[in-house]
């Protein structure tokens, strides 16, 4: 295992739902010495019942990660390690959260409940040091989500994936509170192939470099 000496503390790896996510956080965690920050989906209460009746639990999910993530931001500005959280808290707000919303599947009055105490968490916490986004079309997404084989996943509609793709590209887009480093997640099988892997660690410790 390789260990990097470096004064970042934070890194994050956006992407929606099959994108890889976990996978490259463990990978870049292991060649670069940091500690993994996992999206609890093992533990998470919600997230089952959420897919069988989204409109009914979509607000207890939103919040359950909220907090979740909200917590691992301040372990990671509080502790001494360099961290790769897996999807940030950004994600919760500008993505998951507005299209639920907009779907019909939060209401406004929980959705503008959700999103101030988004707003309210935002000024006591910091952008990630390098945000690594992994850019899937919805055939590389859906061939992911099929091969990990999750049963609550099963119900996900393409009209739902589409959705958080385009709201994805929107905040891409627009992201300007730090330094961004974005994977194109159908060019590249960093999960089987060893070079392809090499080519995106030579990507991040370029970044890093850069950042001091």
């Amino acid at each position: 295992m390789q260990k990097h000496k470096t004064l970042i503390k934070h890194v994050a790896v956006a992407g929606n739902i099959g994108a890889g996510k976990t996978t490259l956080s463990t990978r870049l965690a292991k060649h670069f010495g940091w500690e993994v920050h996992y999206e609890d989906t093992t533990n998470n209460p919600y997230l089952s019942d959420f897919y069988d009746d989204m409109h009914r639990w979509s607000f207890n999910l939103q919040i359950y990660f909220l907090n979740s993530r909200y917590q691992q931001i301040l372990q990671i500005r509080n502790g001494d390690k360099t961290v790769i959280q897996d999807r940030t808290i950004f994600e919760d707000a500008y993505i998951f959260a507005p299209n639920l919303h907009e779907m019909g599947l939060m209401g406004r009055r929980d959705f503008e409940n959700y999103f101030t105490l988004f707003k309210n968490m935002s000024t006591q916490i910091s952008p990630p040091d390098l945000l690594i986004y992994l850019q899937a079309s919805i055939p590389t997404l859906v061939k992911h989500i099929h091969s990990r084989g999750r049963s609550y996943e099963g119900s996900m509609s393409l009209d739902y994936l589409k959705r958080l793709n385009q709201k994805y590209d929107e905040w891409i887009d627009s992201y300007k509170e730090g330094p961004l480093l974005v994977i194109n997640a159908d060019d590249i099988d960093f999960e089987k192939s060893p070079e392809d892997m090499g080519k995106i660690i030579e990507l991040v410790d370029s970044q890093i470099n850069g950042l001091f």
